[in-house]
């Protein structure tokens, strides 16, 4: 349940504390005081994203914080997933700054909005004329058919297994369509692979090769060049006679100065380099042979491999041997993709009849409670001055399955007599429908644990003796669970073991929203004031303590 909620600096709201009790809270107050303020408050708490309008104050955050009594809910599990650090009354924190930042906390440890939002939909449901419009949804009838028929178990262990079915088939479609491309594609990838294979890409390097092509290809600029190397340094009266003559004259005068013996030894190497450059063109000039042959070959298989890189639009040997890889692959799984196909057809028949089964099973369950229900609401309806009213769940078996069933569900309804029951959704005032969401929220509450539960203005649309009876049910169901109503009737506010009041006032200049618990003459005051307005007569204090029993 809701223990605490602090709230500073959030829209006309400075600073708020409310302390809440179990059983059923009203909250009153007059329209535009700023109850939707709070909600909207409380909202930050159940991970709505954050409007940074709110914020007051621009120099100071905007905070929410709302602490719950948790012990017995279940939730040890979702902490230890998260993890968070469990406690009975657990914290949960909203900071808001006007530099666009916005945090969230759960016991002082950050979390992102969506385990937020996950934790405290589990804590507290705000129902409203939203919600109420669920009713027309046949995916909500149906909802609520199992839950107050007891197929709660049953229909999750349905989903689990049409789940475990329809993601076991949905491979096995996926590796047909992928087999039956291979089969589709095979002799044209066998054909691609022999092409492949006949190049040796995992053996030869056609960089090399086609290094060797191009000296074939310029062997005449080749011998031309260590031809050319040799002759002008080896011809008489050449580089090589002309630096033996410069050697011979410096010899004779190096004893002279010492740079002109640097000089004489400089000659001599170079004249040795010289000489050993044309020894090497010469010898490069003799291994060059000229290899038609090998010239053919290298220039066919060069173009076998040019032709290869186009057709698979590659730019290296390393893409295309990748390529050559895939189809080896390629031809080797097919065996064993079939062997895997063969298992899943396997598996999904096995479960394709176990879905049939729980379905079958699941519907069977909801057509014989159906009437259970029907007439569990109609004795709801009937203390909320529904009388006579008609609900049938009219149910078929469709050929359609998906992972809440095979049940096609339409709610029908009569609020009258000698009126044929039609779909709720053309058959409903605005009011019958929150009276018949208010049997639902009651009967469901008995039925599970349910958080804690906000109605606002769920009696919206009636007066007199119909709101008295919404007030008992409130009431009745605050016995068992933590309930809260906004409302603007008496008769509802009557009933309330505890009750705030939201309230504009003029302070510092400006106008701020506050909202206070009252003690049990502020009571009397506030339900006379909902009853005759601001003035405030005997007769109305009379009335309103009688409201109050």
């Amino acid at each position: 349940m809701l223990v605490t909620l602090n709230i500073q600096n959030f829209a006309l709201i400075e600073e708020a504390q409310l302390n809440f009790q179990s059983g059923l809270t009203v909250i009153t107050g007059e329209t535009g005081s700023g109850k939707s303020i709070l909600l909207g408050a409380l909202n930050l708490i159940l991970g709505e994203r954050a409007d940074y309008g709110v914020i007051r104050d621009k120099e100071a955050k905007t905070f929410v914080e709302a602490s719950f009594l948790i012990k017995g809910f279940g939730l040890e599990d979702f902490f230890n997933q998260n993890d968070l650090d469990f406690a009975d009354e657990t914290v949960i924190r909203r900071e808001i700054t006007a530099q666009g930042k916005s945090r969230a906390f759960v016991n002082d440890t950050p979390v992102q909005l969506t385990v937020l939002k996950e934790l405290s939909e589990k804590l507290v449901h705000i129902h409203s004329q939203h919600h109420t419009l669920e009713l027309k949804n046949p995916q909500f009838q149906l909802d609520l058919l199992d839950v107050l028929a007891d197929n709660t178990v049953l229909r999750q262990t349905f989903k689990k297994t049409f789940l475990d079915w329809k993601k076991i088939n949905q491979t096995l479609v996926q590796k047909r369509a992928i087999f039956a491309k291979l089969l589709q594609d095979a002799d044209y990838n066998r054909f691609q692979w022999e092409e492949l294979n006949q190049l040796s890409l995992d053996a030869e390097d056609y960089q090399s090769l086609e290094n060797e092509l191009a000296s074939f290809e310029k062997m005449e600029d080749l011998k031309a060049a260590f031809a050319s190397t040799n002759f002008l340094i080896s011809e008489e009266n050449g580089i090589s006679d002309r630096l033996s003559v410069l050697k011979s004259n410096l010899e004779k005068v190096q004893h002279l100065n010492p740079s002109l013996k640097s000089l004489s030894e400089r000659v001599v190497a170079s004249l040795i380099e010289l000489r050993d450059i044309a020894e090497e063109a010469e010898l490069q000039l003799e291994n060059l042979e000229s290899n038609p042959q090998r010239q053919i070959e290298l220039t066919e298989k060069i173009d076998v491999y040019n032709r290869a890189l186009r057709k698979h639009q590659v730019n290296n040997q390393s893409e295309l041997l990748e390529i050559f890889q895939t189809l080896s692959e390629t031809q080797s799984s097919t065996d064993e993709l079939e062997n895997e196909i063969e298992k899943l057809a396997k598996q999904v028949e096995k479960l394709d009849s176990e879905v049939q089964k729980l379905a079958s099973e699941l519907h069977k369950n909801r057509v014989e409670n159906a009437p259970k229900v029907s007439k569990q609401l109609v004795t709801v309806l009937d203390e909320l001055k529904l009388v006579d009213t008609k609900i049938i769940f009219d149910l078929s078996m469709s050929t359609k399955m998906d992972e809440n069933g095979n049940s096609s569900l339409s709610l029908l309804f009569s609020p009258n007599p000698g009126i044929a029951p039609k779909p709720i959704e053309k058959a409903a005032s605005g009011g019958e429908l929150s009276r018949f969401m208010l049997a639902l929220q009651l009967l469901l509450s008995a039925k599970k644990q349910l958080p804690t539960l906000l109605f606002d203005e769920i009696d919206t649309g009636v007066s007199g003796e119909v709101a008295q009876k919404i007030g008992v049910v409130l009431q009745k169901m605050g016995a068992q669970m933590q309930v809260m109503a906004i409302t603007h009737l008496p008769q509802v506010a009557g009933k309330g073991m505890n009750h705030w009041k939201v309230q504009k006032v003029n302070a510092k200049g400006s106008t701020l929203t506050e909202v206070i618990e009252l003690n049990q003459n502020q009571r009397i005051e506030e339900i006379a004031r909902l009853m005759s307005g601001e003035n405030i007569n005997e007769a109305a204090l009379q009335n309103a303590k009688a409201l109050m029993n």
